[in-house]
């Protein structure tokens, strides 16, 4: 009988092999891709300047720079700037160079954002960022301001004047998010949506990721200088502030524009024609639902127009201030006296004769 051929093991440990090596390079590639929290004090010290400060603000650190003139600050009108998502109050310096001499202007990153980090409500979505900003004005003690609002911080801005008008004197929106987008929401979102994979996948290098979205925000992609794309990129990594963007990410619900219509507030709406993730259709929309919005289209800009054209967009902020008062504040009448007895009281006529001794009554 002729013996029996053992089975080769070699196409085995072959295949073994093949997937240990596999596994070696993801693995590679993961900690390769992997982007730890940056320590805050080391972002704090690279990005706040002599303006910074941090204010308790509903119990979070908040990182403001408040831009006064020289002179005296209830002389200046104050202007309260809010970024948008994954910005901070650095997309505003601009503004400030050219607006800071004749307006007081307040710039604040939001929880979740560049050096303000998590907040214990643990809520990111539009209408706690509403809260947020009533939280922030109060405790500056600014009774009535102008607000301006970027991309989603436009939101915040007309979400806060609808629900609170008598504390905005105008209204700017820049490039503002408000109206649902058709369609199913962008891949980042879904995958952030995803367990398991959204919860990975903030902790991976955002760099690569900026770089691309910092090149479609700007209508000239050299915009997207090394400097930008790299205080975007670390400001992310920033204590809490990942956490926070996939918690926004999964809890934030479509917008409903509808309040946009009860508007009373005088409304300035600056938009980039090249604005390649909000359409200059939604410009129209904001005028047409908004009472008597004015809008300005630059058409060479995208959707940062104020880092973009700084000069000619504070410029269009400035003259709309300048030339739309605010709308007086209304207020409940004065009640009317209460009716009283004429005998009990007798009339204050300043001509009436009182004999010198009132007799008194039986």
């Amino acid at each position: 009988m002729a013996p029996r051929r053992r089975r080769s093991d070699a196409p085995r440990r072959r295949w073994a092999l093949y997937l240990l090596f596999a596994a070696g390079a993801l693995m590679g590639v993961v900690l390769w891709a992997y982007a730890p929290t940056l320590p805050g004090e080391l972002l704090i010290a690279r990005y706040a300047d002599q303006r910074s400060k941090f204010i308790d603000v509903g119990g979070v650190e908040a990182h403001m720079r408040d831009h006064a003139p020289d002179q005296d600050e209830s002389d200046a009108t104050p202007l309260v700037l809010v970024h948008g998502s994954l910005g901070s109050l650095h997309v505003w310096e601009d503004w400030a160079r050219e607006l800071g001499p004749r307006f007081r202007l307040i710039t604040v990153d939001l929880p979740g954002h560049g050096l303000t980090g998590a907040w214990p409500r643990d809520e990111y979505t539009i209408e706690a960022y509403t809260d947020f900003v009533e939280v922030l004005v109060d405790t500056l003690r600014l009774d009535r301001f102008v607000l301006v609002g970027h991309s989603m911080g436009g939101a915040v801005a007309w979400s806060f004047a609808a629900t609170r008008p008598d504390r905005v004197s105008q209204l700017v929106l820049v490039d503002a998010a408000g109206y649902p987008r058709q369609g199913e929401a962008p891949l980042p979102i879904r995958l952030a949506r995803m367990p398991v994979v959204g919860d990975i996948g903030i902790y991976f290098k955002p760099e690569r990721v900026v770089r691309r979205s910092l090149a479609e925000a700007y209508a000239d992609p050299a915009m997207a200088t090394p400097e930008r794309i790299r205080r975007y990129a670390e400001l992310q990594r920033f204590p809490g502030n990942r956490e926070a963007t996939l918690q926004r990410a999964r809890t934030q619900e479509p917008l409903d524009p509808t309040p946009l219509k009860r508007l009373d507030v005088p409304t300035l709406i600056i938009w980039g024609a090249k604005d390649r993730w909000l359409p200059v259709a939604d410009a129209f929309r904001f005028q047409n639902d908004i009472k008597g919005a004015k809008l300005e289209i630059f058409e060479n800009l995208g959707h940062n127009p104020m880092e973009e054209d700084p000069k000619a967009t504070a410029a269009a902020v400035a003259a709309f201030l300048a030339a739309t008062p605010p709308r007086p504040v209304w207020r409940p009448p004065a009640p009317e006296p209460a009716a009283t007895d004429p005998a009990a009281d007798p009339p204050t006529d300043p001509t009436a004769v009182l004999p010198a001794i009132v007799p008194e009554k039986d």
